[in-house]
């Protein structure tokens, strides 16, 4: 179960652009949620992803995992357990190596680095099982440097590789945002059966309406650092799009927008 209890984060403190992104914030993810997030431009969402990665400090408040206070825990040591895919391609994967000798370096994640051949000839047929039922010829290109690869087959790799050891949180930050929607069509299929057969709790930040309703199993929207709209179980499942978008049609009026 992972928790953000009382969470306070102020940007350019004691200058006159401060400003203030959460105000006693509080959220508490369940083991096996597939959280989607929805939200405008600066509502908070990408905001609280660092938090829970660690790449952004909070000023106050706490961030427990199963009971364990990580909150001045590096975001290195976080990494060990959490798997991150970018709305970036480029993010997730280094381009001027291979695919083989990418998976090779996550599947070393969280261990430690001996010395010793970095990537394993023997490892190739495994690895090449992992890309198989992915369709999208990646396991015929294992001597291939990413770079070459399209948009598409980088954030499936990305995805691929992130659950590629055991993880207790997967966090999706806008992952299909940057792809063409067949493609991103292909991904989200993908993160839905990687989802579920891993077990993994899932957060998953995106701009997509549709896919905030279609997947998973608890919706929240977020504005000004705050959730505004929390839907779980069968409360989830009757809302639809068209629900969300009005809400932030509210939003937008009430902002002078």
């Amino acid at each position: 179960m992972l928790e953000l209890n009382h969470i306070h984060k102020y940007y350019n403190p004691g200058t006159v652009n401060q400003m203030c992104l959460f105000e006693d914030f509080s959220l508490r993810i369940e083991d096996g949620d597939f959280v989607s997030v929805v939200g405008s431009n600066g509502s908070g969402k990408t905001s609280m992803l660092n938090i829970i990665c660690g790449s952004i400090d909070v000023d106050s408040g706490n961030i427990l995992v199963n009971g364990e206070d990580i909150t001045n825990k590096k975001d290195f040591l976080r990494h060990r357990k959490i798997g991150r895919v970018f709305q970036d391609p480029s993010k997730g994967t280094c381009p001027t190596m291979t695919i083989m000798e990418n998976m090779s370096i996550a599947e070393n994640k969280g261990k430690p680095f001996n010395l010793g051949r970095g990537v394993k000839k023997d490892k190739m047929e495994y690895f090449q099982s992992l890309l198989r039922p992915l369709n999208l010829g990646l396991e015929d290109k294992m001597h291939t440097k990413v770079g070459a690869l399209s948009g598409g087959q980088r954030q499936a790799l990305a995805l691929l590789m992130s659950t590629m050891t055991p993880i207790e949180f997967l966090i999706l930050d806008e992952h299909t945002a940057a792809l063409d929607p067949k493609t991103a069509e292909i991904i989200m299929g993908l993160t839905d059966q990687i989802v579920r057969e891993k077990k993994v709790t899932t957060i998953m930040v995106t701009h997509n309406l549709r896919y905030a309703v279609e997947y998973g199993n608890r919706l929240i929207m977020m504005h000004e650092g705050n959730a505004i709209l929390d839907k779980s179980g069968t409360d989830k499942q009757n809302i639809n799009a068209d629900e969300i978008m009005r809400v932030f049609n509210k939003i937008s009026i009430e902002c002078g927008n």
